[in-house]
């Protein structure tokens, strides 16, 4: 069986970057004052904050129905005999659910697994998905392990702007304002589908450290019973340069010498929800 690995432009693989590791990649559609892109097709995140930054209407939506049906026909064109597909999580997003809706209408030729996970952790279990792929287990198998592990990850994200978060309603007007004023960062927690305020810092300094505290805790609790050799922490954001984003790896790696810690930028679909110059931390269990 010829298995191929599908993701999302949210896993922060881009579609250029797939195509290097033999993924395939749908890209999210960003919405910019009622005009369509596609991240990575005719949108770049630097073109994203500029737009946030003159007040354009940002939002963003689930792909096309028939844009996923297209490119799951078009993989099978190619010789391929299944499909497993790496969504962003359910819980997070209704493409997964809509993904597994049109599944069904391919006798389970495709799988789409939703292991509740989001950026570097979702791109973690594409990498496992395409190693499991190449060891030669089926969809089904590898869809199976992707949903068994899903939980055995720890996002935390912190946000230079609250802007972005009252507008999806995450954060009042006035509770908004009120951290404006005094400075107040706020830090968000992911664990499966479950986005959560974990803290509130005042600067974005001392939220970096509270968040390298609180990865410290879970590698030396949460995360202790697994080798070190199958654990990668890793770093993600939306910054608006090169500098910032060094600066932040480089800050988790101090934290973390044991570790070759990768850097992932957020991608357009995400970072219209965090805004620029957030900053991301994840532990993550990987399976190859």
């Amino acid at each position: 069986m010829k298995v191929a690995v599908m993701t999302d432009t949210n896993s922060g693989i881009t579609v250029k970057e797939g195509q290097k590791l033999g993924i395939f990649v749908l890209p999210m559609p960003i919405i910019i004052d009622g005009k369509n892109y596609l991240e990575g097709i005719n949108i770049t995140s630097h073109e994203l904050f500029s737009a946030m930054r003159q007040g354009c209407a940002v939002s963003t939506s689930q792909p096309a129905p028939t844009d996923l049906i297209k490119m799951w026909d078009w993989i099978f064109s190619q010789g391929y005999d299944e499909i497993v597909y790496i969504p962003m999580s359910s819980g997070l997003s209704s493409s997964c659910h809509m993904a597994i809706q049109f599944a069904k209408e391919y006798n389970g030729r495709v799988q789409v697994a939703d292991n509740h996970r989001i950026s570097l952790t979702q791109k973690l279990s594409v990498l496992d998905a395409k190693y499991m792929a190449n060891q030669g287990l089926t969809a089904v198998e590898i869809c199976k392990k992707l949903e068994q592990n899903g939980l055995h990850a720890m996002i935390y994200i912190a946000v230079d702007t609250l802007e972005y978060l009252k507008k999806s309603g995450r954060v009042t007007k006035a509770g908004a304002a009120i951290a404006t004023v005094m400075n107040i960062k706020p830090i968000l927690s992911i664990q499966g589908d479950k986005l959560d305020a974990f803290a509130k810092v005042r600067g974005i300094q001392q939220c970096q450290k509270k968040m390298i505290e609180a990865l410290t805790q879970d590698y030396h609790t949460r995360f202790s019973g697994f080798p070190k050799e199958r654990l990668v922490i890793g770093t993600a954001g939306s910054f608006e340069n090169e500098k910032d984003e060094q600066n932040w790896k480089n800050q988790v790696q101090e934290a973390f010498p044991e570790f070759d810690v990768p850097y992932i930028p957020l991608s357009c679909s995400i970072s219209s929800h965090t805004g620029w110059n957030a900053r991301g931390l994840a532990i993550i269990v990987k399976e190859s």
